[in-house]
C-alpha cells in the first residue's frame, strides 16, 4: 500500500492523468492468478526497469523490516511472524501522512498481510491503514518481477477502498500515484547501489 503519496501530493500526476491509468482490465498484473480489486474506484499501475539482479531487487523488496533504511516515506516497518516471507506473512508498518482536504495529519499504520507470492517472480498483499482521523479500509498491492537482458521490470499495481478516500477519487488517485511512484524510484536506486558494491 502506497499510502506514502498522501505525504507529498503536489509531484503526483494530474488527477485525470492518474484516474486514467489501469481503468481497463487489460494488463492488470496478477500474481498466482490473483490481481487487485479491480472493482476498486482508486487504481494505479507502473512499472521501472531496474539495472540490477533479481535476487537483487527480490531481496530488498521483500525484506520489509529493512524498507525504512530506504524508503523515505516509512518511519517503522516490523514482520508480525518469523521465517522467509511466504503467503500468510504479516508486517506492521508507519508512514506520516500531511494534512489534506481529507485529512488531518497523521501517522498512518498498515497492516498487510501476503496473500501469494511466488519467489523472485511475483508479490500480493492486502490489508487496511488507519490513523487518526484517516482509514483505507483495504489496500490491495500486486508486484511483479521480470527479468529483461540482465535488469529486471517491476511492475507494480495498487488500489483502494473506503469510505473516506473514496470521497475525492481523484485525489486519492493521485496520492497513490504519487506513492508508488516514489517507493519505485526509492528501490531501483537502493538496488543500483547495492549492485555497484563488491559481491553484489
Amino acid at each position: 500500500m502506497a499510502v506514502a503519496g498522501l505525504v507529498a501530493v503536489a509531484g503526483a500526476p494530474a488527477p485525470a492523468e492518474a484516474a486514467r491509468v489501469g481503468d481497463s482490465d487489460n494488463g492488470t498484473l496478477r500474481c498466482a492468478g490473483r490481481t487487485v480489486d479491480t472493482t476498486a474506484k482508486i487504481r494505479y499501475r507502473s512499472e521501472k526497469m531496474i539495472d540490477a539482479s533479481p535476487r537483487t531487487v527480490w531481496k530488498i523488496q521483500t525484506d520489509v523490516e529493512r524498507w525504512p533504511s530506504w524508503q523515505t516515506p516509512v518511519l517503522s516497518s516490523k514482520r508480525l511472524d518469523r521465517g522467509p516471507l511466504r503467503p500468510g506473512s504479516s508486517f506492521r508498518w508507519t508512514t506520516p501522512v500531511r494534512e489534506t482536504a481529507l485529512n488531518p495529519a497523521t501517522t498512518l499504520v498498515v497492516t498487510s498481510t501476503v496473500r501469494q507470492l511466488e519467489r523472485q517472480s511475483c508479490l500480493r498483499w492486502n490489508g487496511p491503514a488507519i490513523g487518526a482521523g484517516l482509514s483505507i479500509d483495504e489496500g490491495v498491492h500486486v508486484w511483479t518481477f521480470t527479468e529483461v537482458d540482465g535488469r529486471v521490470l517491476v511492475r507494480t499495481e495498487e488500489t483502494w477502498r473506503g469510505a473516506q478516500v473514496e470521497q475525492d477519487v481523484d485525489f486519492s488517485t493521485a496520492a497513490l500515484a504519487a506513492g508508488l511512484e516514489t517507493w519505485l524510484t526509492e528501490l531501483k536506486t537502493r538496488a543500483e547501489r547495492e549492485c555497484e558494491r563488491p559481491g553484489g
